[in-house]
């Protein structure tokens, strides 16, 4: 028997002590899986543009772990019934909310196993080590998927108010320096409370949450959106689509083992042992090893490409808040068609687009518990300041091409 203390607090720059109050949290921090996510960046490239933000999957899994527990000791205090059971599965459900995520967390998640979204891959790592746990992570996986009985812990986990936005948001905020996103957590969770077995507000909370969902709405616009943020993620994709090109070309590529495991596969239909393995092994350093290795391919698109993100030498952008002339397009790509000598249709001239609705009133909208126990919707509090203003889908369209033309 094991003499070990796993019972451990955790020193957050964030959100100060965390504590681990329950053994198996421990273990699962400890496994392989988990420990991977020290090695996938939290906001991709991002610290290419925010040099502070190089924090990690791993930080923010902790962190929302810790949200988690502050927020059902809240509901506790408020006398909602919650057994140790299901507060150890609600814990381990927000750790392992992102177990799934791969090189670069968003930016690739649809280029290494097709249609595997990092929840899918969420999931199936859980149950994986649900086995190796011998069933102790099987209630977790229930409020994961939104299967438990108690709605209002998957509510926590996966809503338009959940722990995983409140600690992303303060924990982005703090790494990139820019402070419209430091959201008041402790102010917020505060005022959660439930109401027939689902998350609310308690009223006079309202500008709290109007204050997170125009926090949320301006890190998207300022930070994650920022147009040279969008570039480089864009920039990740067309890489790493150039080589599985190549390769599929008979083209040798070095990289990693891994990384070329999925660079030549293309069909993940089911996924094998095989897969998963490769997928838990793989990390940010796969992809900055190969992209290394390829700035000085002999394929002038995929060296170029991968010299932009390297050497930090992007290709210019313009921004619109309209689709840009097709006609002023054409006449980039041509121009640099020329410059580049490309006449096989590769282009590197491109447009992107991001769209944001800060606000979403029709899918899980966020209710108000007024003092005689009816619940409303914060867009119809007679209190509401920019809730009904802010659920109106915004689109920004970037142009990207070489800054030679």
């Amino acid at each position: 028997m094991s003499n070990t203390n796993k019972l451990k607090i955790i020193n957050d720059p964030v959100h100060g002590f965390i504590k681990i109050p329950f053994e198996i949290i421990f273990d699962v921090i400890e496994h392989s899986y988990f420990q991977r996510l020290r090695r996938i960046s939290q906001t991709g490239l991002l610290n290419l543009i925010f040099p502070g933000a190089t924090h990690t999957r791993f930080h923010h899994a902790l962190g929302a772990m810790h949200l988690m527990f502050t927020a059902l000791e809240t509901l506790k205090l408020k006398g909602i019934e919650i057994s140790k059971d299901e507060e150890k599965s609600a814990l381990l459900a927000i750790l392992l909310h992102d177990i799934g995520h791969g090189p670069f967390s968003h930016a690739l998640e649809n280029m290494l196993m097709d249609d595997w979204h990092h929840e899918k891959l969420s999931l199936l790592l859980m149950n994986k080590m649900n086995a190796e746990f011998s069933g102790e992570l099987s209630m977790a996986i229930e409020m994961f998927q939104g299967k438990y009985h108690r709605k209002f812990f998957n509510q926590l986990i996966s809503s338009q108010l959940d722990v995983d936005r409140l600690d992303y948001l303060k924990r982005d905020s703090f790494y990139t320096g820019v402070s419209e996103g430091n959201v008041n957590t402790q102010r917020i969770i505060s005022m959660m409370n439930v109401s027939e077995d689902e998350l609310v507000i308690d009223a006079k909370g309202i500008y709290s949450i109007e204050n997170f969902l125009t926090a949320r709405m301006f890190m998207y616009w300022q930070v994650y959106y920022h147009k040279t943020s969008v570039l480089a993620e864009h920039l990740l994709i067309k890489i790493l689509d150039r080589a599985k090109f190549l390769i599929s070309e008979g083209k040798d590529l070095p990289a990693s083992e891994n990384l070329q495991y999925f660079l030549h596969k293309n069909h993940f239909e089911s996924a094998t042992q095989e897969d998963i393995q490769r997928f838990t092994e793989l990390d940010d350093n796969d992809l900055i090893q190969a992209m290394k290795f390829w700035t000085k391919n002999e394929d002038l698109i995929l060296s170029y490409l991968c010299t932009c993100v390297i050497r930090r030498e992007f290709p210019k952008t313009i921004i619109s808040s309209r689709p840009f002339d097709p006609e002023f397009i054409k006449e980039k790509i041509e121009h640099t068609n020329r410059k580049f000598n490309i006449t096989n249709g590769a282009k590197l001239v491109d447009e992107i687009s991001r769209s944001l609705l800060p606000y979403n009133r029709e899918i899980q909208p966020i209710y108000l518990l007024q003092k005689n126990g009816e619940k409303i919707t914060l867009e119809n509090s007679e209190n509401q300041i920019l809730s009904s203003y802010i659920n109106q889908l915004n689109t920004k369209y970037i142009l990207s091409f070489p800054r030679e033309i």
